[in-house]
Parts: C-alpha cells; sequence; structure tokens
C-alpha cells in the first residue's frame, strides 16, 4: 500500500520532471515556440493540474484557457477539437493543428518538445 500511496503521489506532484538549466536566449527560444501552444483547462481538475503543474515546472510559456470562465475557449475546444474534455492542448504547426487530450500524452509531449526545440 505504502508503495501505491508514494508511485500516486509521485505521479501527482510531478516528481520526475527534468531539471533545468536553460540559458537567457534557450528560454526565449521556448517562450517563442511556446505560442503554437494553447491549453484548455478548469482549475479543479486535478490532471489539467497536472499539466499546468509540469508547464510552470518546465517554465514553458503557453496560453492557458479556463473553459469555465471563458465561453469563448469553450467553443473553440468544441469545434475544434470535437469535444470539451479537459486538459486539451492545441497544438499549431502552420495550417495543421493537433488537439492532443489526456494529461499524461501532454506531459510527455511537452518534454519531448521542449527537448526538441532547444536542441535546434
Amino acid at each position: 500500500m505504502k508503495r501505491l500511496v508514494t508511485k500516486w503521489k509521485r505521479w501527482f506532484q510531478g516528481s520526475d520532471s527534468p531539471a533545468l538549466g536553460r540559458s537567457p536566449a534557450q528560454q526565449r527560444t521556448l517562450d517563442q515556440a511556446g505560442e503554437n501552444l494553447t491549453l484548455f483547462f478548469f482549475p479543479s481538475c486535478p490532471f489539467c493540474r497536472k499539466v499546468l503543474r509540469e508547464i510552470e515546472h518546465m517554465q514553458l510559456t503557453i496560453e492557458c484557457r479556463n473553459i469555465r470562465q471563458d465561453v469563448g475557449a469553450r467553443d473553440a475546444l468544441k469545434a475544434g477539437g470535437g469535444r470539451t474534455t479537459v486538459p486539451c492542448l492545441r497544438i499549431s504547426e502552420g495550417e495543421q493543428v493537433q488537439w492532443l487530450y489526456e494529461s499524461s500524452d501532454i506531459v510527455r509531449f511537452l518534454r519531448a518538445w521542449s527537448a526538441s526545440v532547444l536542441s535546434g
């Protein structure tokens, strides 16, 4: 039981997040690339909080739209992603738009995405 609680606590707190050590130039690069990402969320959702904690830990600048306070955000999520499930990450690459659901998938994407952006 203790191992299960520890595993749950580690998952919820995000203690396996990568360490940071970026230069200001690298941070600017990530900030610019982050303009193509939008997270749709609402504050009381534990899965949204998991993603928001990871964004904060990784010091990413990503537009976050609360679908409970912003009806336009909810409508955009429904129109683009086809449903109002959160968390949802909107990824724009030129004319292509991808909608990524599931908190673990979003965290995995953000880690890989930031490594890719920083590697050039």
